[in-house]
């Protein structure tokens, strides 16, 4: 068995590797639309005072209104509150997260938004680690066979692993991805986990590897299906609207945005996933 920096640092790269196939991937569309070279990812290093950093990479074109991929691996301690709330940081306060997050904001109302991120959480000395992420689709109409289409991608991916995962994973993700003020659902849902853990650590990684891959896969196709096609005024305001209820979300519901800024994360980099334009109806 390897040590457990072996497989922090094995994590720490797959994320950075994922960053870089998945920003190629959406470049190559935007230079479908722009041969100029306009559309482009900028990327911005940051250091977390208290230990490790990261970095954003931001794109802003004419098919993708605003979207983010960043990568961070920190450390440190967890503040008491936090303390109470991840499994064993009261008997040891100390972690060590490494991930990647990304959140897509499309200018097509008819392309829909996505958001996936995937990680791996070590505590204490490192006996108690896992993994955790997923991905979520969110239009602004659905469209049936694009939602049969990402949900059988990580639906393929599941089964791979183990064949309850899919039904728990789905479930959690609609659960999770969920208005409460509202009755609403953010979008059409997807998957998503967390504390996997199964005592076979290559397994779980290879898991959450073909996450990655898989949303590197099916997001750029869905894009590519609807990009061209026109849309008007009124599909723009329904699109603003939909934002709204994604800023909702984010600010009031999301782990995410919340362990981000209690661990002192970057806050640009964890305010990332906010779109550029909204409105409230």
């Amino acid at each position: 068995m390897a040590s457990i920096d072996v497989y922090k640092q094995t994590a720490q790269t797959w994320f950075s590797e994922l960053r870089d196939r998945i920003c190629a991937e959406l470049e190559a569309i935007e230079t479908e639309i722009s041969p100029d070279g306009a559309g482009r990812f900028v990327r911005t290093p940051w250091q977390r005072a208290e230990g490790g950093g990261g970095e954003m990479s931001v794109i802003k074109g004419k098919v993708f209104e605003k979207g983010g991929v960043n990568i961070s691996t920190v450390h440190g301690e967890f503040s008491d509150v936090m303390r109470k709330e991840i499994p064993g940081a009261s008997e040891d306060p100390r972690f060590w997260a490494s991930g990647i997050s990304l959140v897509i904001h499309p200018v097509s109302p008819l392309v829909p938004a996505v958001h996936m991120n995937t990680r791996m959480i070590v505590v204490g000395d490192g006996t108690k680690h896992w993994f955790g992420g997923g991905a979520d689709l969110t239009p602004v109409v659905p469209v049936e066979r694009d939602t049969q289409d990402f949900h059988a991608a990580f639906q393929r991916v599941c089964d791979a692993a183990d064949p309850a995962y899919y039904a728990k994973f789905k479930k959690w993700c609609d659960e999770y991805f969920f208005l409460k003020h509202r009755n609403e659902a953010r979008g059409i849902g997807g998957i998503f986990y967390d504390y996997v853990n199964t005592g076979e650590w290559g397994k779980d990684f290879a898991f959450t590897q073909e996450v990655g891959k898989a949303l590197a896969t099916i997001y750029p196709a869905l894009v590519k299906r609807h990009m061209h096609e026109t849309w008007d005024d009124e599909d723009r305001q329904r699109q603003l609207i939909k934002r709204g209820r994604y800023v909702e979300f984010n600010l009031l519901y999301d782990r995410g945005t919340r362990f981000g800024l209690m661990t002192g994360g970057n806050v640009e980099a964890i305010l990332m996933s906010l779109p550029p334009v909204v409105h409230w109806g």
